[in-house]
């Protein structure tokens, strides 16, 4: 899996690309990611990335140009990417669903916006989507990429060492996760469950299976209309006074 991201600051996504799941993915060669200044395919003394908008108003703009240049000398280096995902308010809300999917390609350019926003000549010449990682503002597209980059990299075989920890991760199938809990076995009066000392492992399955189905109903109850349920959590879901509107698969 290659990532480019596109950045007026590159040392913010470095630094979140030297830790952690990406990194190990990184040293296995199993995730590639470059990141590019944009400011190196700027074509002034001042290496402007932005100007005052067209119409008036307040803020800057990011400029066509660069971002152009920028993609076209990607594209000359590595080849044509898969996708060229610019991160936008605009977007479509990135998910557990596109993460996966965008796993499944060889190669995502990320193209990170700043300021007021980006000439939308940007999006007509060489983004091919734009997504959005939530309804809040932050600064720029940077946290926003890390955001894209660690949650597809999960989804690149051999990225995760138990592969079984990337199928029970929340939204893996609609679902919130179970509880989880490690030694002591008490703490401050609070016990583990007695059924995760059982030794009793499809024991455990069930109750976990029924806990991440309880938790999402009481907490992300919105979630259900189009998780990926079975006749058992159906059958609990009807137990408990909850209908959901799509088939047991």
């Amino acid at each position: 899996m290659k990532f480019d991201v596109v950045t007026v600051f590159p040392r913010m996504v470095e630094a979140g690309l030297t830790e952690g799941v990406v990194h190990r993915g990184i040293e296995r060669g199993l995730v590639t990611a470059r990141v590019h200044d944009l400011r190196d395919f700027t074509a002034d003394r001042h290496r402007s990335v932005d100007d005052a908008p067209y119409g008036g108003g307040p803020g800057m703009v990011m400029k066509v140009e660069p971002v152009v240049r920028a993609l076209r000398a990607i594209e000359a280096d590595g080849g044509r990417p898969d996708a060229v995902v610019l991160l936008s308010p605009q977007g479509r809300r990135f998910s557990q669903a596109e993460a996966r999917r965008l796993a499944g390609l060889s190669r995502v350019v990320l193209v990170c916006g700043r300021y007021e926003g980006i000439d939308e000549r940007v999006r007509d010449v060489v983004a091919t989507e734009e997504i959005s990682i939530g309804d809040y503002v932050l600064s720029g597209g940077e946290l926003a990429a890390l955001v894209v980059v660690d949650a597809v990299s999960r989804n690149v075989p051999g990225v995760v060492g138990d592969e079984g920890s990337v199928e029970a991760d929340s939204f893996s199938r609609g679902l919130l996760d179970y509880p989880h809990y490690t030694r002591p076995a008490e703490f401050e009066g609070r016990e583990v469950p007695a059924v995760l000392l059982s030794g009793h492992h499809a024991d455990v399955a069930v109750w976990r299976k029924r806990e991440a189905l309880a938790r999402t109903l009481a907490r992300r109850p919105d979630l259900l209309d189009a998780a990926e349920l079975d006749a058992d959590e159906r059958r609990w879901l009807a137990e408990w006074g909850w209908t959901v509107s799509h088939e047991t698969r």
